[in-house]
């Protein structure tokens, strides 16, 4: 079994973590850009964005979201930290490594194999992927199973998009996530920390969830390399880790897919992980969490809520299920 290395699992100390930044509303962000056209393109102004004087990466607007829980009303993550702060194991092992390294990442050209129990399996290439469907933003909580949590502008749409239109038959159960796993790009493969590729999976229910989402972009702007360019999962109600990056295999199956970390520490960390306070990880508790950039190092944690807050919309996926044996 891989050697598992406590230096990936480091709570932020308070020098880590940078002051709040003031945030700008969508229409100021785009006129910023000298996009002030587009801005009369979307709606209303939705939720602020960050304040970046000069973003080196290309703006993707998105129109605020209407699936019901997907604009959190928490107070959003500077996007320094939410792009700086990352586990992203490809790249490295520290939080700090990902933006450091992830620059030898070429996400063009790019393109997602589907395979599997589906009638339209094939390649596609990410600029067809992008055209599926209008890209929303969402505001969703991340928590991670360390104990950290982020509130994050995802732009991008619901997963459940692309799943129809390759028409998954009877026999797909769950939909298995694979990532790029590429040496000559990614220094941290030479780790042993887990089997490469980074493998991730959901049931069906789960990846057909309006709240899951397939992202292209934070913040306004398509998604930096160490946040999981070109494209992610983002399943809010789960753990991060269950949140595959830079995706390059989405396979339909019947039987349920064993996920990187589960053949890593299948004692810590289950298929589902979903977010519960009530279920600790077996090396720290889960009842409460630190949101990046926000709570100092003298600052009460506050409580982690169960599904991290979205068991309005989908706590009827597991009803009647143990949630301790199913963790």
């Amino acid at each position: 079994m891989p050697t598992l290395k406590d230096r990936g699992f480091l709570h932020p100390l308070a020098s880590e973590i940078t002051p709040q930044a003031a945030y700008l509303r969508r229409r100021e962000l785009l006129q910023g850009l000298g996009l002030a056209g587009a801005a009369a393109l979307l709606p209303a102004a939705g939720p602020a964005l960050a304040q970046r004087a000069a973003p080196p990466l290309p703006p993707l607007p998105g129109a605020r979201s209407t699936v019901p829980g997907a604009i959190a009303t928490d107070k959003l993550t500077d996007f320094k930290d939410a792009s700086t702060y990352n586990n992203f194991y490809e790249f490295g092992l520290d939080k700090d490594d990902p933006a450091k390294h992830a620059h030898t990442l070429k996400t063009r050209p790019w393109t997602v194999a589907i395979e599997g129990a589906v009638k339209k399996p094939g390649l596609l290439d990410i600029e067809a992927v992008l055209k599926l469907a209008p890209m929303e933003e969402r505001i969703y909580r991340l928590r991670c199973v360390e104990g950290w949590s982020m509130v994050i502008p995802w732009v991008g749409f619901s997963l459940a998009e692309l799943i129809r239109r390759v028409e998954p038959t009877g026999n797909a159960k769950f939909v298995e996530f694979v990532t790029l796993a590429d040496r000559a790009q990614m220094p941290g493969l030479r780790s042993s920390v887990l089997d490469w590729p980074y493998v991730e999976g959901l049931r069906m229910d789960e990846a057909m969830h309006p709240l899951t989402l397939l992202a292209f972009g934070m913040y306004g702007q398509v998604l930096p390399n160490q946040n999981g360019a070109p494209l992610r999962l983002v399943v809010p109600w789960k753990y991060g880790f269950k949140s595959g990056k830079s995706l390059v295999k989405i396979r339909f199956v019947e039987q349920q897919p064993k996920s990187s970390w589960e053949k890593a520490a299948p004692q810590e960390y289950g298929f589902f992980s979903n977010v519960n306070p009530q279920v600790d990880h077996p090396r720290w508790s889960q009842a409460t969490e630190r949101r990046i950039g926000e709570d100092g190092l003298f600052a009460k944690k506050r409580p982690t809520l169960l599904f991290n807050g979205y068991e309005p919309q989908v706590g009827q996926l597991y009803a009647g299920m143990d949630l301790r044996r199913f963790f």
